[in-house]
């Protein structure tokens, strides 16, 4: 706690000295003082982010004041920053995972799919590790970890007692840690899953208002391939790591069973969130049109007046407007969803992104973005592959210790300016960003789920260090790998040729 409140006052001073210095000694555009004001608020912000110099959603708000104040933009364009179609897409996901975790249809999912897959040590942290991604894409990280402890705490009381402590010890701790890593890689798959994903969605849409439409399938066709291959690899290094090199030991398959039969038989609500949640998943998938080669699957808005006016918020909002009106048949006088719930909705994240939003938007109209890309323009003689590998290994090492969107709102607007700078396709950069900035394995203050499963107290520090850095490592070369190999496919990206998009208005 000490160390905590030196750090927040350091950051508070170092961050409001930075900001007046750049702001009052420096012209980092001469004829032009926005570029300077604009990097005065992008530093104070950025380090108070870094430190915690104060709650990090207040610091969001810091545009709200120092925008209009300073003239870089007026004070309604900012405050239309922080409420836009992507919050709504972010707020009707979540309030979908309040209420399958309300009516414990999360519960169930999981535990069918350990149960499912098998019993032996293996298949045990392969089990976990699926069930946890798996919810993971649809609800928030931290929910799906806190939900898997407990029942991997009973699977390794359980061992413990009838086997070797030394040899279930180890295993406990693979356990552990594949529960905190499949939570951060299951979110990665879809644009709801973390928000980093929902951060560069904006972001991009901001710099680059021309381009075409990142659909939420465009980016479930990419993702998805791409996460089941990272928690198969992070299975595998678990597996060398810790697990047993003979099955010498198999869990009672009955602590699964009894813990699936406490939740009885499937329940009206569970039902009927189950098919509201499935058909949020397919309105998503199939909103827009699919295009396979020789056969086009049109989207279902072409059987509205202006197809263009719906996207992905539209449709989140829809569903979770649903479950605050069907009734519930086990509550009286109540609804799948009641505010109750819905209003533990991280409503702090909402004005984090919103800030981020806001910073993006200064970067752009103060022309700040374009002095950063001139000033990096050098970097076009390195070979886009290592510029790639570069952003992975920074933005994977920085978010060890820095909120994740945070750093993703304030580095990917400097690495848009940079692609127009060395005319490379943004999204060669982004996108590896975008992921990079989810995959923090090593440190408990990393990510929540990295926390819980170090405060069980079976995990050491220097477990999470050991297959954490070796993790964030394989997890940079593999975003770079498949970037090259998928992502150019997917978002239409041609190595030699810089697309319109990417230059107009520049």
């Amino acid at each position: 706690m000490k160390y905590l409140l030196k750090r927040q006052t350091i950051g508070l001073i170092v961050g409001s000295l930075l900001g007046m210095i750049i702001l009052f000694f420096t012209d980092l555009s001469p004829g032009n003082p926005l570029v300077t004001r604009t990097a005065a608020v992008a530093v104070i912000m950025s380090v108070w982010w870094i430190s915690e110099a104060i709650p990090i959603p207040a610091t969001a708000l810091l545009p709200v004041a120092l925008f209009p104040l300073l003239g870089i933009m007026n004070g309604k364009d900012v405050a239309g920053m922080y409420f836009n179609n992507v919050i709504f897409l972010f707020i009707g996901g979540f309030i979908m995972a309040l209420a399958m975790q309300r009516w414990n249809l999360h519960r169930r999912i999981a535990l069918r799919i350990i149960l499912f897959i098998g019993v032996s040590p293996k298949k045990i942290l392969l089990g976990f590790m699926v069930a946890t991604a798996l919810l993971s894409m649809w609800i928030s990280n931290t929910a799906a970890a806190m939900m898997m402890i407990p029942i991997a705490m009973a699977v390794i009381t359980k061992l413990k007692d009838n086997f070797n402590h030394k040899i279930v010890n180890r295993f406990s701790v693979a356990l552990l840690i594949g529960i905190a890593y499949a939570a951060s890689i299951g979110g990665l798959a879809t644009l709801i899953g973390t928000p980093p994903n929902l951060a560069f969605l904006r972001i991009f849409q901001i710099y680059f208002p021309g381009a075409p439409e990142i659909t939420f399938a465009d980016w479930f066709i990419f993702a998805l391939p791409f996460a089941i291959i990272f928690l198969g690899v992070g299975w595998l290094l678990l597996i060398l790591l810790f697990a047993p090199r003979k099955v010498t030991f198999k869990a009672d398959r009955e602590i699964f069973e009894i813990e699936y039969a406490r939740l009885k038989g499937c329940s009206y609500e569970e039902k009927m969130v189950l098919v509201l949640f499935s058909a949020m998943a397919l309105l998503w998938l199939f909103r827009s049109n699919i295009n396979l080669g020789n056969l086009i699957i049109p989207g279902w808005t072409v059987v509205f007046p202006d197809a263009a006016f719906i996207d992905d918020g539209t449709v989140a909002i829809v569903i979770a407007l649903m479950l605050f009106i069907i009734p519930s048949r086990t509550e009286r006088s109540e609804r799948l969803m009641n505010w109750e719930t819905a209003n533990q909705l991280h409503w702090g994240i909402v004005i984090l992104f919103g800030g981020g939003f806001a910073l993006a938007a200064g970067f752009e109209q103060s022309g700040l973005s374009v002095w950063i890309g001139e000033q990096l323009a050098g970097l076009s003689s390195l070979p886009p592959v290592l510029i790639v590998l570069s952003v992975c290994l920074m933005l994977t090492f920085m978010t060890e210790l820095t909120s994740n969107t945070a750093t993703t709102q304030m580095v990917l607007p400097i690495l848009a300016s940079l692609a127009v700078a060395i005319n490379i396709n943004p999204l060669l950069l982004m996108i590896p960003a975008t992921l990079s900035a989810s995959c923090a394995f090593m440190l408990p203050v990393a990510t929540p789920p990295n926390a819980i499963i170090f405060g069980t107290g079976q995990v050491k520090m220097q477990d999470m260090i050991r297959s954490g850095i070796l993790l964030n490592l394989i997890g940079a070369v593999l975003i770079t790998i498949y970037i090259y190999l998928i992502g150019t496919a997917v978002f239409d990206i041609n190595l030699n040729i810089m697309p319109g998009w990417a230059t107009a208005g520049q």
